[in-house]
């Protein structure tokens, strides 16, 4: 089954509790602390645009990128009503294409945990390089094997809203990081009856130290690394972490 399909419908609704506005005062801080104080940024894995409206609304110049055509649709409709200037993008985060540079790439909400592989990893990382201004800066998150193994573990999570629900079963396969999590969303229609969509979603999780091999194997230098709860120091017991990382120079030297 795909992922974000029946899921999209539904998914700003139970994501509403998420902190988008907190999420882009940490972006434009990283941003403007690394030199990128304005000019194209691309959202990589934007899902239904909240934070790639954020940024735009903050004076960024936003692409977005997502591979959920129903997560985009639900994009441009909030590009409709802001009257914002974003140019979205339906594209596999492994295979992606501008038509040139950017100053800046971010990639928030565990979307590179989506890549199962960490050679594709290393992909999506190479093309993130490929496509930053000299000297540009990818921000991005990620949700580390802790948080999988050992917060979420082999739960099942449900939760009811007015015209909407789902249950979440989820699995956590120690032997490959991969944790694995069924969704079944019930979602009321018109004549009263709900409708029932069920969907399955892969997410690996990684170790900074594999991080941080990964984008240096990409060609670009690691910033830093941050707790994304506490913005202190990782610990082995970081669930979700902030990376910083800078584009090494088209020519191999700083610009």
């Amino acid at each position: 089954m795909e992922a974000y399909t029946g899921f999209a419908e539904v998914y700003d609704i139970f994501m509403d509790e998420v902190p988008y506005a907190a999420w882009c005062d940490t972006v434009c801080g990283a941003l403007e602390r690394f030199g990128v104080s304005g000019g194209l940024v691309l959202d990589l894995g934007c899902g239904t645009g909240a934070l790639t409206e954020l940024l735009a609304a903050r004076g960024y110049d936003m692409i977005g990128v997502d591979n959920a055509p129903e997560m985009l649709e639900r994009a441009m409709r909030k590009r409709e009503r802001s009257g914002h200037d974003i140019l979205y993008l339906c594209q596999d985060m492994r295979s992606f294409e501008l038509y040139g540079t950017v100053g800046a790439v971010v990639s928030l909400c565990d979307s590179l945990n989506y890549i199962l592989d960490p050679e594709e990893l290393l992909q999506v990382f190479c093309l993130v390089n490929n496509y930053l201004d000299p000297g540009g800066v990818f921000f991005f998150d990620f949700n580390t094997v802790y948080k999988y193994g050992e917060v979420i573990g082999d739960t099942v999570i449900a939760e009811n809203r007015e015209h909407c629900s789902f249950i979440w079963e989820n699995e956590f396969d120690a032997a490959s990081c991969v944790n694995i999590y069924d969704i079944t969303i019930f979602t009321e229609e018109a004549d009263g009856r709900y409708r029932k969509a069920a969907e399955t979603h892969y997410q690996r999780g990684y170790t900074l130290a594999e991080i941080r091999a990964l984008v240096e194997r990409a060609g670009m230098i690691f910033l830093e690394a941050a707790d994304a709860d506490t913005k202190g120091a990782v610990t082995a017991h970081s669930e979700r972490i902030y990376v910083a990382a800078r584009e090494r120079g088209k020519n191999g030297e700083m610009r």
